[in-house]
């Protein structure tokens, strides 16, 4: 796949570097990744959707299970975020997604949300370093897709990418393969408990981390990914300041993956302590 038109692709847009809305002046929102209250969105999807945006959250990026719905579906749920004051900026897709079928689907749904960013959660089982090459190349040729749409792809990391693979990380290789509109969407959770510094790896992208996942992650029987926001060894002083001078975040997304609280409230206590901490 790695053929002359998308090394072309790349070349021409690897220098463009977009700038955040902090770099712009403007205060950048926080979301909720929809994950985050799974359960209560599958019982009562408008119930939860308004429940997130009493609480205080500007943005929702949904997850694989909205490939299910219809374009009419996807109408109801784009006027219901309108109504509630909720903005859908990106998704999160299998990989089996950015294929040229999966490809146009995807697209036509998050065209009709109202999200530009359609990220690959996960690459599915990769062997080798030319395997996360490929990964590279399907993500390269599906930003030239949807670069006329004014959309663009990304990449949503966990722990695996963070592993040496024949000596190379790929998420070494993500990066230095595709062009600089492909997202380098960081989940910061992962990232710190693969041992990664995602301060530096924010400095080390400027422009490519669009948005960030705050999850946050502490070792410890018990503890893993049951913190709250806040209360892990994510360094998130120097991480805001990185994503706001550096990495052109245009928009934060807590996430929690698990709680000793029920969803709604967990999503609330990770709010406050949020704006606690952003004060």
């Amino acid at each position: 796949m790695r053929d002359a038109w998308s090394r072309r692709c790349f070349l021409a847009f690897s220098a463009a570097i977009p700038v955040g809305l902090a770099a712009a002046g403007k205060p950048v929102p926080v979301g909720l990744e929809l994950y985050s209250v799974r359960n209560a969105l599958a019982k009562d999807l408008e119930g939860t959707l308004r429940a997130v945006a009493r609480m205080g959250y500007e943005v929702v990026e949904f997850y694989a299970p909205y490939l299910d719905w219809t374009p009419d579906r996807a109408k109801q749920v784009r006027r219901l975020l309108d109504d509630i004051k909720l903005r859908c900026r990106s998704t999160h897709n299998n990989a089996s997604v950015f294929t040229k079928t999966g490809l146009g689907k995807a697209t036509d749904l998050n065209r009709i949300l109202g999200a530009k960013y359609l990220v690959m959660a996960s690459a599915g089982s990769v062997v080798g370093i030319d395997g996360w090459r490929e990964v590279a190349d399907l993500l390269t040729v599906s930003a030239e897709i949807l670069r006329p749409l004014g959309m663009a792809t990304g990449y949503h990391n966990h722990q695996a990418e963070w592993a040496q693979v024949e000596g190379q990380r790929p998420m070494d290789v993500l990066a230095a393969n595709t062009p600089r509109d492909v997202v380098l969407q960081l989940d910061v959770g992962t990232a710190m408990e693969a041992g990664a510094d995602p301060v530096r790896w924010i400095e080390s992208h400027p422009g490519r981390i669009r948005s960030i996942h705050c999850k946050d992650w502490a070792p410890g029987q018990g503890k893993g990914y049951r913190v709250l926001f806040g209360e892990g060894i994510s360094p998130w002083r120097r991480i805001f300041a990185a994503a706001e001078s550096t990495g052109g975040v245009e928009y934060y997304l807590i996430e929690q993956e698990d709680s000793p609280f029920p969803e709604i409230e967990t999503a609330q206590r990770c709010l406050d302590a949020w704006k606690k901490r952003r004060a």
